[in-house]
């Protein structure tokens, strides 16, 4: 029987999180409980924090299944070489107008086909948002595994051509949020892989200007999780992203940046560390620049720190490029930043292939659904590392994705045996 599409609903969804206009914040924007007070600086924000808005596509099959996927942006869009601010009411009579009509009758039996055309489709010579591509695909996915009765993951391992002998368990990274000292007490209870992200957004409140605040704050991580602890081979990777703060106290110079990461590799001994972000030099061109000359420096001193590129490094081209000239240690594929879910599967298999870090990110600023279909590419493609998302909260955004790899990995894993 061929499967296709019968119906297309576009609902309005909230996200886990909120979108945030970061140049206001690393402005120093005054924080005023949850509010951030201040004017914004970003086109499309109307205050700098605002709520998360997402669009559900529901698929309508001939056979009645349903199948639902998210278009979701990032908390910090509009900036960094992302697309613009992603407004359910702004968007939804552009997906009715123009793309209901083209998906109905579209055959959903094969995702990769189907993905690929649709995050290829171009308005007036423009792609669509990325967080449009980003959902229509996550639906085009969980379609076809729903007609074939698979995971999304093996869906993904056969129409990629993806050769491995299990499903495996992919490292969790959680993320604190502003409560980086409350949250963290619930990543060790729970034996969080990675931790706690920290969001060390701003200068004075956050880093130091001598970066004096996140070296005590990373004495105080090691400290905890060895004091707390429940059982002594519990070692998780300590991950701070600093959003470009470190690039700004030290004025762009890369011996002076290495020196401090040194500081803080010492600090956080006998963990390893990995620092996000530690530049944002204003453009994809410079940002690479600068954080492969950081890497070479950390390498040649061997020292045990590695460095995460975030900023500028946005779509699958990006990733290539930074991967390519070795800017990171390990890359921040940030899901909804790619457009169609296609790519950040075709992302992390060039990383694999680089011996580059594959980190399967994303956003707090996403939902359930899109957390789902995210993990299912991961556990597919073998990630390096992946976020708990949406939100900030830990428990929630753990709990989705752990509890979803766990299913995945006991369906396949079961039906490869067979």
């Amino acid at each position: 029987m061929k499967h296709y599409i019968k119906d297309v609903l576009f609902t309005k969804s909230l996200t886990g999180f909120y979108f945030d206009d970061q140049p206001a914040i690393k402005a120093n924007a005054k924080l005023d409980g949850f509010y951030y007070l201040g004017t914004p600086v970003t086109p499309g924000f109307r205050q700098i924090r605002q709520p998360g808005e997402a669009v559900s596509v529901i698929l309508i099959l001939n056979d009645g299944t349903v199948a639902v996927g998210d278009c979701a942006a990032v908390q910090y869009s509009g900036c960094g070489g992302r697309d613009s601010l992603f407004l359910a009411e702004e968007y939804i009579p552009f997906l009715e107008k123009e793309i209901k009509p083209l998906l109905i009758g579209e055959a959903v039996d094969r995702f990769r086909i189907l993905a690929e055309k649709y995050d290829k489709l171009s308005f007036s010579g423009q792609k669509m948002h990325t967080a449009i591509r980003y959902g229509l695909t996550q639906a085009f996915l969980k379609a076809t595994a729903a007609v074939r009765r698979l995971t999304m993951a093996e869906v993904i391992r056969e129409e990629y051509n993806i050769d491995e002998d299990e499903y495996r368990r992919i490292p969790i990274f959680s993320q604190s949020g502003d409560e980086r000292y409350l949250n963290l007490d619930k990543m060790i209870m729970k034996e969080v892989d990675v931790l706690p992200h920290g969001l060390i957004n701003t200068v004075d409140g956050k880093l130091g200007r001598s970066g004096e605040l996140l070296l005590d704050y990373l004495v105080f991580i090691k400290e905890r999780v060895l004091n707390r602890r429940c059982h002594a081979d519990y070692e998780p990777i300590i991950h701070i992203d600093v959003y470009g703060t470190i690039g700004m106290i030290f004025e762009m110079n890369v011996l002076k940046i290495v020196n401090y990461l040194e500081k803080l590799a010492a600090a956080a001994y006998p963990l390893r560390l990995r620092i996000e972000g530690p530049i944002d030099a204003g453009g994809r061109e410079d940002t690479m620049i600068m954080l492969r000359a950081i890497c070479r420096e950390i390498d040649a001193r061997g020292l045990r720190v590695e460095i995460v590129a975030d900023e500028w490094c946005n779509t699958l081209d990006d990733i290539i490029y930074f991967a390519d000239n070795g800017a990171g240690h390990m890359l921040q594929i940030k899901t909804p930043d790619l457009g169609g879910v296609n790519n950040t599967i075709e992302a992390i298999l060039y990383c694999n292939k680089k011996q580059v870090g594959s980190y399967c990110g994303g956003t707090c600023n996403e939902t359930n659904i899109s957390a789902e279909v995210s993990i299912n590419i991961a556990v597919a493609c073998q990630a390096t590392q992946f976020l708990a998302k949406p939100g900030m909260g830990c428990d929630e955004g753990l709990m989705i994705v752990n509890n979803e790899m766990n299913r995945v990995l006991a369906l396949a894993n079961t039906r490869r045996k067979q």
